[in-house]
C-alpha cells in the first residue's frame, strides 16, 4: 500500500487533489487529469534506460514529472487508485499493430469498481490514443468521449475489442492478472529488434483543445481542428519543446529510430 504522502504526490502531479469517496464521479475526473497532464511516451525505451512497472514506475512520474507506457502508467495508476478505496483488477491485452495484434500480455490495462456502484469501468491511462474518461465495462453500446466514440465488443474466447471511431484498438482478457505477469514481455519491449518500442519515438498527450506529439525534432500540434507540423532547428529546442509542452528536463535525447532496410 502507497504512503499517504506518496499518494498525494502522485495527485499532485495530475493537477488535482484527493476525492473524499471514491466515486464513479471522482474516478471519472481521475482519470481525465491523468490523461492530460501525463503523457504517454516511450523515451527511457530509445535511451536504453531502465523501465519499472507498477509502483516502481511511480518516482519517475511523480519525481522526474515524466511519462511512460502502459506498464508504468496503468500500473502506476492502479496502485493509487487502490490506495484511495477503489476495487482493482489488473488485465492483459493485445496492441493491434500493422493490422495484427501485438504479442500476448502487451498492454496493461484496468477493471475498476467504485464504492457508490457495482458496475465495473475500463481503466486505461495508458493508451496514446485512448479515452479520456473511463469506459463501462459491462456495455456494448457506443460511448461518446472527448476523444472519439469508443465501443466494446465480444471477441473469440470471451475475449473484448477495444474500437475508437470504428477502428480495432486492442484486444484485453478479462481475467485477473498481477503486474510482475508482464516483466517477461516488458523484456521483449526493451530487447527485440521487432518491438513497437524501439522501432518508434514518442512523447504525446492530448489537450482541452487537441494534442501535442514530439517526435525526434518534430513536434505536432493539433488545437481546435486545426493541425501544425514543424521541425525544430536543434538539440536546444528540442529540449525546450519537451520542458515547454510536457513539463519535464531531460539529460540526454533519444533520436528516432532508423529506418528498416528495404528487402
Amino acid at each position: 500500500m502507497l504512503t499517504p504522502e506518496a499518494v498525494d504526490a502522485y495527485l499532485h502531479r495530475m493537477g488535482t487533489k484527493r476525492p473524499e469517496r471514491a466515486t464513479g464521479a471522482a474516478l471519472r475526473e481521475l482519470h481525465e487529469r491523468h490523461v492530460l497532464s501525463i503523457p504517454f511516451e516511450n523515451i527511457d525505451f530509445n535511451l536504453r534506460l531502465p523501465v519499472n512497472i507498477g509502483a516502481g514506475a511511480i518516482p519517475k512520474i511523480t519525481e522526474q514529472r515524466r511519462g511512460g507506457g502502459c506498464y508504468e502508467l496503468n500500473g502506476a495508476f492502479s496502485e493509487v487508485l487502490r490506495a484511495l478505496g477503489y476495487d482493482v483488477t489488473v488485465m492483459a491485452g493485445r496492441v493491434l499493430e500493422n493490422g495484427e495484434l501485438g504479442p500476448l500480455m502487451g498492454h496493461l490495462i484496468l477493471r475498476v469498481i467504485a464504492e457508490d456502484s457495482p458496475e465495473p469501468w475500463l481503466v486505461d491511462v495508458g493508451y496514446g490514443r485512448g479515452f479520456r474518461h473511463p469506459l463501462r465495462l459491462d456495455s456494448r453500446a457506443p460511448q461518446e468521449d472527448p476523444q472519439g466514440t469508443f465501443e466494446l465488443k465480444g471477441a473469440p474466447d470471451g475475449d473484448i475489442d477495444v474500437y475508437r471511431n470504428g477502428s480495432h484498438q486492442y484486444r484485453f482478457e478479462p481475467r485477473p492478472r498481477v503486474v510482475d505477469d508482464f516483466r517477461p514481455t516488458l523484456w521483449w519491449f526493451q530487447n527485440s529488434a521487432d518491438s513497437p518500442f524501439l522501432t518508434q519515438l514518442f512523447c504525446t498527450r492530448p489537450t482541452a483543445e487537441g494534442r501535442v506529439t514530439l517526435s525526434g525534432r518534430k513536434l505536432v500540434r493539433v488545437a481546435d481542428g486545426q493541425r501544425t507540423k514543424e521541425e525544430l532547428p536543434d538539440d536546444a529546442a528540442v529540449f525546450d519543446a519537451y520542458r515547454t509542452y510536457f513539463g519535464f528536463e531531460l539529460d540526454a535525447l533519444p533520436h528516432p529510430p532508423a529506418a528498416p532496410a528495404a528487402g
